[in-house]
């Protein structure tokens, strides 16, 4: 009877693991995923030229066995910035994901399990940053902070935390009822306890799924800041400077701009992709 307990998780695993991979395009994700990160960890050793180093005699050159993506107008690689820039574009993801979830989440949980005025409150909040579509509220955010790597991170992080505080708010409601969490307050248990120890690992199901199709908005948004001279500043490579750059050039030099638009759609594809596929290994309705 000791070992049901174990056996029961290592068939859950068996059983996400099973619909992962039964799907071929959430596999290709996955995939994707895993090779964007390799690149990102690995710019160093897998881009042949320095990222922002000028070559005046090599600008505008077209793809080729010496550039395989071609060179910008400063005769910068191409293909060396594109890889340097999934590192730009996962770090700023990953941390104003990381900032947008801790304060989402940390609000959603207060406004679910005390209610009454505070959740009033903190939804009518959250309803003000709702009532702006992403885009806007993050060019306005970054235009008042001003530009910079930190100020888009904060922009991000201000239109997605609202995102994650509504995910986590309505299973608090549900869990909060319960009869596990009432015991917990008779034996005198205290509300942070409760809320730590007891209501927060039942959110982690919905905040994963959000959180990964969030990582992809986030990549999405900054590369829409840097394009509009709100993000990452010349001369770092990020996918959307990178675009901004080639605009003027898609008649004379279009590999400017066709290679980090790709970057930029794969990477959103592979983490929409991923996304899907936890939320249906995470579903209990794909049993079976």
């Amino acid at each position: 009877m000791v070992a049901a307990a174990p056996r029961v998780e290592r068939s859950e695993w068996r059983r996400m693991t099973r619909v992962l991979v039964r799907n071929r395009l959430v596999l290709a994700g996955l995939i994707m995923v895993l090779v964007l990160v390799l690149l990102a960890i690995l710019a160093g050793l897998v881009a042949p030229y320095n990222p922002t180093a000028n070559n005046v005699r090599a600008a505008l050159q077209p793809p080729s066995s010496y550039y395989y993506f071609g060179t910008d107008r400063f005769g910068r690689d191409v293909f060396s910035r594109v890889i340097y820039g999934s590192q730009i574009s996962l770090m700023v993801a990953l941390v104003s994901v990381a900032l947008s979830a801790s304060v989402g989440v940390t609000l959603g949980l207060i406004a679910g399990y005390f209610g009454g005025w505070l959740d009033n409150l903190l939804g009518r909040v959250m309803d003000v940053f709702f009532s702006f579509p992403p885009l806007l509220l993050a060019i306005g955010v970054a235009a008042m902070l001003g530009p910079g790597t930190n100020n888009a991170i904060l922009a991000i992080a201000a239109v997605y935390a609202p995102l994650f505080g509504r995910v986590v708010r309505g299973p608090v409601l549900v869990e909060r009822s319960k009869e596990y969490v009432e015991a917990a307050r008779v034996l005198g248990a205290s509300a942070p306890r409760i809320i730590l120890r007891h209501v927060f690992p039942n959110t982690l199901t919905p905040l994963t799924i959000q959180g990964t199709i969030t990582f992809s908005y986030a990549i999405l948004l900054e590369a829409y800041l840097s394009f509009l001279g709100l993000g990452i500043q010349p001369p770092n490579p990020s996918w959307g400077s990178m675009l901004q750059e080639g605009r003027t050039f898609l008649e004379t030099a279009p590999w400017m701009s066709i290679f980090p638009g790709l970057a930029i759609m794969l990477a959103v594809l592979a983490f929409n992709l991923l996304g899907d596929g936890i939320r249906d290994a995470l579903d209990p309705r794909s049993r079976g």
